[in-house]
C-alpha cells in the first residue's frame, strides 16, 4: 500500500509542486544586488555558477581523496549484488535498477514467488535510457499509480532531469508500452488517480488562473477515456489563496478509492471521497494525516485532539472508522495505537487482514501488527533485531504479504518479508565500510529552554576524549520528519572510515515524539530547533569529544536552512558547514517557487509581525562583513524546482562580496537531490566528503 496524504508524502509532493511559470517575483526587493541570480537559467546567472563550480572543483576534485571516494561510491551504487528492494503490485515485484550501463534505469518485474525464492531473472518493463535517447529527454522515473492489483494498467510519472515537474502517461506492463491514445497529462505539477478503467481524476495546470498562489493546481477534473480533457467535468475548485488541490487513491478489498484533498494550508485540508453520485466530504479534523484504507476502514493519524460526542481521541494517535458508516452519520471511531510518552507513530502498511505499524520509542524503531477484531484492534509485537530504524517498504492489500527493512549506523540494512505469522530475513546489504571498531551511543543535550534533546553518536571505540576528533553533526528539524539511526554507506565510506565521528541530532520540528515535538518549532518557535542543534554541539564539545576546530554541520533542504542558521548564528561552533539545497533568503522564500506553501511552517515574511521573528534567523539577511565565518560549501541544482537555487546562489555571492571564502557546487541536472544518475550522485558526495575531510580531518 502506498502511504497516502501522509506528511512525508506532502513534503515530497505538495512542498515540491510549483507553478508552470517558474519562480514568482511579485515581491521583488530592489535593494538586493544579487536578485539577478534568481533567474534560474539566465546566461549571466549560469556563467556565475560555472565560475563558482570551477573554484570548488579546483579546490577539491584535484585531490586524490576525491577520486578515491567517487570510485568507492560508484562501486556501491552500481553493485550488482546489492539488495533489490521490492515494490509489490498484485502478484509481481517491481524494481528500478540503475548501474553503469543503465544510468536512467530499467523498470522491471518478476513474480512474487520467484522473488521470494531468491531468483534474479527480471522482465524489463521499460528501459529509461532507451526512452530518453528516443525522445531526447533525460527521463527520471517518478513512480506509478495502479488500477487494481490484477490490472496491467498504470499511470506512469516521468521527470525530465529529476525535476518535481513531470509528465503522466498511461502504460501497459503486459507489452511494455504506452497505451495508444491513452491518458496523458502534459509536463506540469500534477497528480492523477484512477476511478475505474475509463476514468481518472486529474489535478494539473488547466491554463491561466488555474494554479494557486503557492503554485499548485486549484482545480480537479474527471477525465473520460477518449474524450477531450478540455471538456472534462470539473469536480472541485479551490480558492487560489489555498495551497493546493491534490488527488490520491488506492485499491482495497477489491474496491477502487479516489480521494480529493483541498489544502487550505500545509497542515490544514478538507478530504473528499469521489463517488458516482458526486464527491462527499469526510468530516474529520483539518490537520489529520490520512493513511488510506484497510479493507473498508479509513486510517487517520491525529495531529490534535479529536472530540466526538463524549469521546476524545488524543493527538498522536492512530485511529480508524468504517468509511461508509461514517459518511452515513454513524461516527464510531476506534483507537488503533496511542503512544506513551517519548514514543510516536511513524508509518504503516496495509494488508488484507491487518495493518503493520512502525513506531518509535525514544527514537528507536519498533514494529507491531494490529488486527481488526470486532469492535477493537488487537496488537501483536513483531520482533526486530535491536535498536535502529524500521523502514516500511511495500505490502499487498490482496494478501498478508509485506516487506520492511531494518538497519542501524553500524549494521547494514536487512530486507525482511512478513506474512502475519512470522518474519523472514531475505537478504542483508554488504558491509560497505568497516564498522567493526565503531560503537553507537545515545545521549541527551539540554537546550536553551531546558528541553532534553536526544542525539545519536557513532564513533571509534578507541576514541580519545581530547577534543580533537573530527565530528560531523547532521540535523533536519522540520515538517514533522523524524531522523532515525540508520545505516549510511556514503557517510560510512566518506567519513567514518576516515576516523570521523558522526552525530544525528533529534531536534524539535521533527516528529520524533509526535505532533507536539513538531509544533514546538513552528513559526515564532522556530528558534527552538536551532537552539537544540547548538545544544548538541555544545554537549559533545563539553564531553571533549570534539572542539570547534574539528566540528562540522550538515543539512539538506529544510536542514539546509538549519545549516545556514548554524553558519550565521554560531560561527564560533563550527569549522565547516555543508548547506545543501537550502532555503536561506527567508524574506523572499514565499515568492520563490513553492515557498508560499511553507508559510504554515515558517510564517509569512510579508506580515510585519511574522517578519519580526523570521528576520532574527534568516541567514541571508543576517550576514555580516565583520564576522569570521567557517568556509561553507553550498550545494544546489539548476533543475531544483522545489527549493529555488537562488537561495544558495545569492548567499554564496553575498558572502563572496563581503570578502568571505565560500565553496559552491551547482549541478545542471538532478532536481532537489542534486543528482539523478549514480555517477552524478557519486560525484556530488565525493566532493562533499572531500571538503569535510579537508577542513576537519587533515592527514
Amino acid at each position: 500500500m502506498r502511504r497516502l496524504l501522509t506528511l512525508t508524502a506532502m513534503i515530497t509532493l505538495v512542498l515540491a509542486l510549483t507553478s508552470c511559470g517558474g519562480e514568482k517575483n511579485n515581491s521583488s526587493d530592489s535593494t538586493d544586488p544579487y536578485l539577478w541570480l534568481e533567474n534560474v537559467e539566465g546566461e549571466k546567472a549560469l556563467d556565475w555558477a560555472r565560475a563558482q563550480n570551477k573554484i570548488s572543483d579546483e579546490a577539491f576534485k584535484t585531490q586524490p581523496l576525491f577520486a578515491e571516494l567517487r570510485d568507492r561510491f560508484l562501486e556501491v551504487f552500481n553493485d550488482k549484488e546489492r539488495v533489490i528492494y521490492p515494490d509489490m503490485e498484485g502478484n509481481y515485484i517491481y524494481n528500478l535498477w540503475q548501474d553503469e550501463k543503465n544510468e536512467r534505469g530499467l523498470w522491471r518485474r518478476m513474480s512474487k514467488e520467484d522473488y521470494l525464492s531468491g531468483k534474479n531473472e527480471w522482465e524489463v518493463v521499460l528501459d529509461l535510457d532507451q526512452l530518453s535517447a528516443k525522445e531526447n529527454r533525460k527521463w527520471v522515473f517518478k513512480g506509478a499509480s495502479w488500477l487494481g492489483p490484477e490490472n496491467n494498467l498504470c499511470l506512469l510519472s516521468l521527470s525530465d532531469g529529476g525535476k518535481d515537474e513531470s509528465v503522466i502517461r498511461e502504460f501497459d506492463v503486459r507489452n511494455g508500452s504506452f497505451v495508444n491514445n491513452g491518458f496523458s497529462v502534459n509536463e506540469s505539477k500534477s497528480d492523477a488517480v484512477w476511478v475505474d478503467r475509463d476514468h481518472i481524476l486529474v489535478a494539473t495546470y488547466y491554463g491561466p488562473g488555474t494554479m494557486t498562489t503557492s503554485g499548485y493546481p486549484s482545480i480537479v477534473k474527471i477525465w473520460k477515456r477518449g474524450a477531450d480533457p478540455a471538456e472534462a467535468e470539473t469536480l472541485l475548485t479551490t480558492d487560489t489563496s489555498h495551497v493546493s488541490i491534490s488527488v490520491f487513491g488506492m485499491n482495497a478489498a477489491d474496491k477502487q478509492y479516489a480521494f480529493i484533498a483541498d489544502s487550505k494550508g500545509f497542515y490544514e485540508r478538507e478530504i473528499f471521497l469521489y463517488t458516482p453520485e458526486g464527491i462527499r466530504r469526510i468530516e474529520v479534523p483539518s490537520d489529520v494525516e490520512s493513511y488510506g484504507m484497510q479493507g473498508d476502514k479509513m486510517l487517520l493519524y491525529l495531529q490534535s485532539d479529536w472530540k466526538i460526542g463524549n469521546e476524545t481521541y488524543k493527538s498522536g494517535s492512530l485511529v480508524s472508522f468504517d468509511l461508509q458508516d461514517f459518511l452515513a452519520g454513524k461516527k464510531t471511531v476506534r483507537t488503533i495505537y496511542q503512544p506513551e510518552e517519548r514514543a510516536s507513530f511513524v508509518s504503516l502498511l496495509s494488508t488484507r487482514d491487518f495493518i503493520v505499524v512502525s513506531t518509535m520509542e525514544n527514537v528507536q524503531g519498533k514494529l507491531k501488527i494490529f488486527r481488526p477484531q470486532g469492535e477493537k484492534w488487537v496488537e501483536e509485537a513483531v520482533p526486530v533485531p535491536g535498536f535502529g530504524e524500521v523502514y516500511m517498504l511495500s505490502s499487498d492489500e490482496q494478501s498478508d504479504d509485506y516487506f520492511f527493512s531494518f538497519s542501524n549506523p553500524v549494521t547494514p540494512s536487512t530486507l525482511y518479508y512478513g506474512d502475519g505469522k512470522k518474519i523472514t530475513a531475505l537478504k542483508k546489504e554488504k558491509d560497505y565500510f568497516d564498522a567493526s571498531g565503531l560503537e553507537v551511543n545515545q545521549y541527551e543535550a539540554v537546550s536553551k529552554d531546558g528541553t532534553k534533546i536526544p542525539y545519536f553518536i557513532v564513533h571509534p571505540r578507541s576514541m580519545v576524549y581530547d577534543g580533537k576528533n573530527p565530528t560531523l553533526i547532521y540535523g533536519y528539524g522540520g515538517f514533522n520528519v523524524s531522523e532515525q539511526p540508520r545505516y549510511n554507506s556514503v557517510c560510512g565510506i566518506g567519513w567514518l572510515d576516515k576516523g570521523g565521528v558522526y552525530v544525528i541530532a533529534n531536534i524539535r520540528g521533527g516528529g520524533e515524539f509526535g505532533p507536539s515535538w513538531h509544533q514546538a518549532a513552528l513559526k515564532e518557535k522556530r528558534q527552538n530547533a536551532y537552539d537544540d542543534f547548538f545544544a548538541v554541539a555544545e554537549d559533545i564539545i563539553s564531553k571533549k569529544i570534539t572542539s570547534p576546530e574539528y566540528l562540522g554541520a550538515y543539512g539538506w533542504s529544510n536542514g539546509g536552512l538549519l545549516a545556514g542558521v548554524a553558519l550565521t548564528q554560531r560561527p564560533d561552533l563550527y569549522h565547516a558547514v555543508v548547506v545543501g539545497a537550502p532555503l536561506l533568503d527567508m524574506k523572499r522564500y514565499s515568492h520563490m517557487l513553492a515557498g508560499a506553501s511553507w508559510m504554515d511552517e515558517f510564517g509569512n515574511p510579508d506580515k510585519p509581525e511574522d517578519w519580526a521573528y523570521i528576520s532574527k534567523y534568516s541567514p541571508y539577511q543576517n550576514l555580516s562583513k565583520k564576522t569570521k565565518y567557517p568556509e561553507p560549501l553550498f550545494i544546489t541544482s539548476t533543475k531544483d524546482d522545489r527549493v529555488h537555487p537562488g537561495h544558495a546562489r545569492k548567499m554564496a555571492a553575498k558572502m563572496t562580496g563581503m570578502g568571505h571564502t565560500v565553496y559552491f557546487h551547482e549541478t545542471i541536472e538532478g532536481g532537489h537531490g542534486a543528482a539523478s544518475t549514480n555517477a552524478q550522485e557519486a560525484d556530488m558526495w565525493a566532493l562533499m566528503y572531500t571538503y569535510l575531510n579537508t577542513k576537519l580531518n587533515p592527514r
